[in-house]
């Protein structure tokens, strides 16, 4: 299906996103998520994805800057925690997000959470960023489909993408199909389980295959279901392999198998109980 590394998805107001993108979670501010943004651009990858949570904007913002490929062809998502939810906290958190990743423009901000009884408010927020073009695009982040009827039902803009947990052991295959239904981009966050699934023989097996590696398979699964994703990862081989993933194709034999996987477990938060 992606031709390359640097393929993009259109979201459904005409930005383009990289179907594969660099994930910085728990990876440390300064020189450790510098080097991984570094490399990870050396080798083709054109989206970093992080947050206030994350605790790194400064050095993403940082890497980006010392980086001699163009702002413009870097794709940066970043989101609001959920301590900071409600609309004037959430329009405060932007700037200081905006601050601290110093960039004129975010290219995607993200209700990290569906904190109840505030995301409608820090959605209203998001709106005004958006159309203040502080932001090119505006989604959400671990919604579950009431959460997304409860937005659209009070939203002027759609969320363009909604990033979720998503992996051969939690396919989502209702919230997916509800994602394509409304045009909003499913993502994965922990695409790889964490490392959980990667000994899986069934799994094994399939890289044996190809003659590639277990985690090269399942990132390549995401690309064919249509799904972006963000591996995360600061070993500088790793990113390297995990952007590889762009010259073989599964067989429909093959998405079979990764799709028997389900479980429907989880190895971050339950959005309904977190």
């Amino acid at each position: 299906m992606q031709l390359s590394i640097q393929s993009k998805v259109t979201l459904n107001n005409g930005v383009e996103l990289p179907w594969l993108g660099l994930g910085v979670y728990k990876a440390a501010d300064g020189e450790e998520v510098k080097e991984a943004i570094k490399v990870a651009l050396e080798k083709g990858y054109r989206s970093i994805d992080t947050a206030a949570f994350y605790d790194n904007e400064i050095g993403v913002g940082e890497a980006i800057r010392q980086s001699s490929i163009p702002r413009e062809e870097i794709f940066v998502t970043t989101k609001v925690w959920n301590d900071k939810q409600g609309y004037e906290e959430t329009l405060k958190a932007f700037e200081e997000s905006r601050e601290k990743l110093g960039l004129e423009v975010i290219d995607l901000y993200l209700v990290h959470w569906p904190v109840s009884g505030k995301y409608i408010d820090t959605w209203k927020a998001m709106e005004k960023i958006y159309e203040e073009g502080k932001v090119r695009a505006i989604g959400v982040s671990n919604f579950n489909i009431h959460h997304l009827e409860d937005l659209l039902s009070n939203a002027n803009v759609k969320p363009t993408v909604n990033q979720v947990e998503f992996h051969p052991l939690l396919t989502q295959n209702e919230l997916h199909n509800y994602c394509k239904e409304n045009d909003i981009q499913l993502q994965a966050w922990s695409p790889l389980t964490r490392g959980h699934i990667l000994n899986d023989p069934r799994l094994v097996e399939l890289a044996e295959k190809h003659g590639k590696t277990p985690a090269q398979i399942i990132l390549r699964w995401d690309l064919q279901k249509e799904v972006v994703t963000i591996p995360k990862s600061v070993t500088p081989s790793r990113i390297e392999s995990n952007g590889d993933i762009f010259d073989f194709e599964l067989t429909e034999e093959d998405i079979k198998i990764l799709e028997s996987f389900n479980e429907n477990k989880r190895f971050g938060p339950d959005p309904d109980t977190f």
